[in-house]
């Protein structure tokens, strides 16, 4: 069976990080490991090609190679996810979809064309559309009844289907599932709240693929909750520090976890021993009474900024998430947002509107009490650009107006604030502690890997070119000048060892400066057409929740 597998295109988001793609010669941020897992799930007595539409269009001769077109993706990608499908039927292709926009809505339009349906985790339901084209059949909805798969038997996947040049990063997965219960959150509605793991052995076969496959990249682990099963990511953690080590430490490693990372000492220790250099917290809000209104009480149990304070110490750089719209919000919600992210330094802070996910607790109670606003961000796809896709608790214009205002204020270079706050947040990052274990070993002879301790012979000229360019932008051409070239002297001179990643994060205002600037835009052109409905500013008295 000849299988084109397509990723649909995303549209422009916080993460598409374009600017910083150029500067680097990279097109996308991460690949579709969705599709590489599911290549690797199906017959591999199939030929298979993919194509990630971020990447490049679908070529011709492609289309015209294929028996069979498989194509999965993301609520965001779905506009494009539906013009594939066209592409396909078409031109007589038969055309399977899964993926978590599928397994959410499968009864969405934009699916309408797709003749197989693969829905929930392919582990099950991937033989069952596997034994359904044996038997001749031409369209067939599979889907696992609620069953969640071992993952300790998923094989590793087809990375080599990938134009590996392309991407900034790669991705692999440990685990699926979050054990924690947040109301706005589906993670727990596709992979449920007992988090499963593979074993350290798939894990480093997953990398060791790579490896051999010439990657020498930053990996992104992506699950939603990397820590949510602590006793198996310490039993993991080790064995990959093996690895490293043997290996020169070729990759670094970047995930998400939930703020009670902090509280584990031996963790964090463990993450930065081998060279986990960044983790994403889903902080949300700094709002107590918001959080427990969203259910996401683990976010209170202590102090937020206290907790980005200890993993900032242990050598982990904190990028967060930011939420603005919660039922019973107070005003000068992105204000307080603003002011948290200020105090703890956090260099990366994504913000967006609440949005209502299909199937979520939070999207069943607002349809139960007729909020739902259905013509919005939940048919456009979710997006940092999108009003709320319900009726909140305060008026629309004001959530969007605060909104706008604080990403620009996180974002603005007029006063510095960016250069500012990397700089201050840079000063408290200790120095890598994986460099300090490769020179222990080859003071002692024990180190047998060769080569750049990034799996590079220096510094290449795609480094250089890049650097060229934030000096020119930020420190000759624009009126951050003098802010720039005086916070490149101080992190010299106070922190040297975390000079380059210092000017690394620098450069990714380049995303920003342009993406605030986008999100400015959308926003007040969506607020511009608001339908003449009152309901759509009004003042909902917020429910009475009760956490749990």
């Amino acid at each position: 069976m000849r299988t084109l597998f397509i990723y649909p295109e995303f549209p422009r988001t916080f993460w598409s990080y374009e600017k910083i793609l150029e500067l680097v010669n990279r097109k996308v941020l991460l690949p579709p490991l969705g599709l590489v897992t599911v290549a690797a799930l199906l017959p591999q007595s199939w030929e298979m090609k993919l194509v990630d539409r971020n990447v490049r269009e679908v070529r011709e001769e492609e289309w015209a190679w294929a028996e069979l077109v498989v194509i999965s993706g993301m609520i965001v990608q779905k506009a494009d996810m539906a013009e594939q499908i066209a592409r396909a039927k078409a031109r007589g292709l038969p055309v399977a979809v899964g993926g978590p926009f599928a397994s959410s809505t499968p009864d969405a339009p934009e699916l309408d064309q797709a003749d197989f349906k693969v829905l929930d985790e392919g582990e099950i339901t991937l033989p069952l559309f596997v034994e359904a084209l044996e038997r001749g059949e031409t369209s067939g909805r599979f889907t696992a009844n609620g069953e969640k798969p071992d993952v300790t038997s998923t094989p590793v996947p087809r990375y080599d289907l990938l134009e590996l040049d392309a991407y900034s990063e790669m991705s692999v997965q440990f685990s699926r599932g979050c054990p924690f219960n947040c109301e706005f959150c589906d993670i727990i509605v596709l992979y449920g709240r007992k988090p499963r793991t593979k074993t350290p052995e798939q894990l480093v076969a997953e990398l060791q693929r790579l490896y051999d496959l010439g990657w020498r990249r930053s990996v992104f682990l992506v699950d939603d909750n990397f820590i949510g099963n602590k006793r198996n990511v310490k039993l993991l953690l080790p064995a990959l520090r093996r690895w490293q080590i043997e290996h020169g430490y070729p990759f670094s490693f970047a995930t998400e976890a939930s703020v009670d990372l902090a509280a584990d000492q031996e963790l964090m220790d463990l993450m930065v021993e081998c060279r986990f250099e960044s983790v994403f917290l889903g902080i949300e809000t700094p709002d107590a009474a918001s959080l427990a209104t969203a259910r996401k009480l683990q976010n209170t149990r202590s102090s937020l900024e206290e907790s980005v304070e200890k993993i900032t110490a242990s050598g982990l750089r904190v990028m967060a998430g930011f939420i603005i719209g919660f039922d019973g919000e107070q005003r000068g919600a992105g204000n307080r947002i603003v002011e948290f992210v200020t105090r703890t330094g956090i260099p990366h802070a994504m913000m967006g509107m609440l949005q209502a996910l299909p199937n979520t607790a939070m999207w069943t109670r607002l349809e139960q009490e007729g909020r739902l606003i259905q013509d919005s961000a939940a048919t456009k796809g979710v997006n940092q650009t999108n009003l709320l896709n319900f009726i909140p608790t305060r008026p629309i214009e004001d959530i969007a107006t605060e909104y706008m205002e604080a990403f620009s204020a996180l974002y603005d270079y007029e006063p510095n604030a960016y250069i500012d706050r990397v700089y201050s947040y840079f000063l408290k990052l200790p120095p890598q502690r994986y460099r300090q274990i490769l020179k222990q070993l080859e003071l002692a002879g024990e180190n047998t890997a060769t080569g750049h301790p990034d799996g590079r012979k220096g510094v290449s000229w795609v480094d250089l070119r890049a650097l060229a360019i934030v000096v020119w932008r930020q420190g000759i051409k624009r009126n951050t000048r003098w802010r720039f070239w005086r916070a490149l002297a101080g992190m010299a001179r106070h922190n040297p060892a975390r000079f380059t990643g210092f000017i690394s994060i620098l450069a990714h205002s380049e995303h920003f400066l342009e993406y605030r600037q986008i999100v400015r835009h959308e926003i007040e052109d969506q607020l511009a057409h608001l339908p003449a409905d009152p309901s759509h500013s009004l003042m909902v008295a917020p429910p009475q929740m009760v956490p749990g």
